[in-house]
């Protein structure tokens, strides 16, 4: 009940209110010391006017007329002299004096909750102004032990009051948010949890009928978000089914073709002229073939790890690279160029970096090869408080339009003859599971320039 929206709405209800209800009470009990007060001076002026009347009075009938007015003697001023009036023996010496007759709010606030917390048996004493201009001063003594009572009394009504008001007005807002509130929000999460036990049935999405504007907003957002998942997963099953179908053509097409290319090494052996300028356009075409097979299938079947992080010195992985280059092109025309610090330690998986790394460098080499001049790829990096940054760059010929359109792309992005457009995307696939990114940064006819970013903290690692 606590932690749910309407409970919490509740309680939050009934502290607002009583705060107001507090904020109300303490002008509330002023105001009525005031009254109070101001009600003891305005008895001892009547009690006052039977003396006016009759200047010799007994002295029971004087003790009744204080007891009546709740005073122990007044002090009237009238035509500039001060008389008293009305008096009795006072039990103790004044502690306080209260001028009732120009004082401020604030003065009235403190003096009442200094009257509310002090409980001492005191004489005080209060001027005022008489009523109907019966003198310009009056001044009584009086006890302050029955005022503090009164104040006392009003204060609790006034408490009882403030929390049975509290309690109504919470409970009604309480039904109230419950059923604007609470309850269609409620209603999103079951269709939401509808909706996740089939996502597939289209019939599971939702309608919005709230008339709530911010509920309906979220309404027509979910529904929307619905839609389009429920088509992608649609699109999805389809792909999956269609790659499955793909799985299957390409393995039988690369045993087929594992065939017919044992028969076209069988025909280089042949003394045919022409048979002996075809049968190496066939080999090729057929290993082109039997390649694009390969790594489709290796495709559909890839799941790469998660890294498995540990601290490597990028300069040795790029040293081991490119000796595997040389190895694989000695007599290539590309120069590799490794100008990373030596000090400089990665946080990686040295496996996947070299593969990611190894991508990039291949398909530069390939490039720079194929245009028949000699080129230059070169690898540097750099390290900030939050990432490591990898620039690999080459003066190859650049990529052609369509590579650069469809650059990360399966099998799309391809830049040279016979290639199956899978490296660029491999890479940065095991970029984005390093919680980075590889972006091309340029690529025209003096060389292209990628850019690795790795970041430094385990926060963007993806799982």
């Amino acid at each position: 009940m606590i932690n749910s929206l309407s409970g919490r709405f509740l309680i939050l209800t009934c502290l607002f209110v009583m705060l107001a209800e507090v904020l109300i009470f303490v002008p509330s009990v002023a105001r009525f010391r005031e009254d109070y007060l101001l009600a003891r001076l305005e008895r001892a002026q009547i009690a006052s006017l039977a003396l006016l009347a009759n200047d010799m009075i007994d002295p029971d009938v004087e003790r009744e007329l204080l007891e009546n007015a709740g005073v122990y003697n007044v002090v009237l001023r009238r035509n500039e002299m001060r008389q008293l009036m009305l008096s009795s023996p006072i039990p103790s010496p004044i502690a306080a004096t209260y001028d009732l007759r120009s004082p401020t709010a604030m003065q009235l606030i403190a003096d009442a909750l200094t009257r509310l917390v002090d409980p001492h048996d005191e004489i005080i004493r209060v001027i005022g102004s008489p009523t109907r201009a019966a003198g310009s001063l009056i001044e009584v003594t009086m006890d302050a032990v029955p005022l503090r009572a009164a104040m006392l009394d009003y204060g609790i009504r006034i408490l009882m009051l403030s929390a049975a008001i509290s309690a109504m007005t919470a409970g009604l807002l309480f039904f109230a948010v419950r059923r604007m509130m609470v309850t269609p929000i409620r209603n999103v999460v079951n269709h939401m949890k509808d909706y996740a036990s089939a996502p597939e049935d289209a019939r599971r999405v939702i309608r919005p009928r709230s008339r709530v504007r911010e509920l309906r907003d979220a309404e027509l957002a979910l529904q929307s978000l619905q839609t389009q998942l429920t088509s992608a997963l649609r699109q999805k099953d389809r792909l999956a089914q269609l790659g499955g179908a793909v799985a299957k053509v390409s393995h039988d097409l690369r045993n087929i073709l594992s065939t017919a290319q044992l028969f076209a090494d069988s025909m280089e052996q042949s003394d045919d002229p022409r048979v002996q300028r075809s049968a190496p356009k066939l080999i090729g075409s057929i290993s082109r073939a039997v390649n694009l097979c390969e790594a489709t299938l290796a495709f559909g079947k890839a799941e790469e790890p998660p890294p498995a992080l540990g601290r490597y010195a990028l300069r040795e992985i790029v040293e081991d690279l490119f000796e595997s280059e040389r190895m694989a092109s000695p007599d290539s025309s590309a120069t590799l160029v490794n100008l990373v610090p030596p000090a400089l330690v990665l946080r990686c998986d040295h496996d996947q970096v070299l593969r990611l790394l190894g991508n990039l460098v291949r398909n530069a080499r390939q490039a720079i090869e194929a245009s028949g001049q000699g080129g230059t790829v070169t690898i540097s990096a750099t390290e900030t408080d939050s990432a490591w940054k990898i620039d690999i760059t080459d003066t190859g010929p650049g990529l052609p339009p369509k590579a650069r359109e469809h650059l990360f792309e399966p099998f799309q992005g391809s830049f040279r003859k016979g290639g199956i457009g899978l490296g660029l995307v491999i890479a940065a696939e095991l970029a984005r599971g390093h919680g980075g990114a590889l972006i091309l940064m340029r690529s025209d006819p003096s060389g292209t320039a990628f850019c690795l970013t790795l970041p430094r903290g385990e926060a963007g690692l993806a799982a």
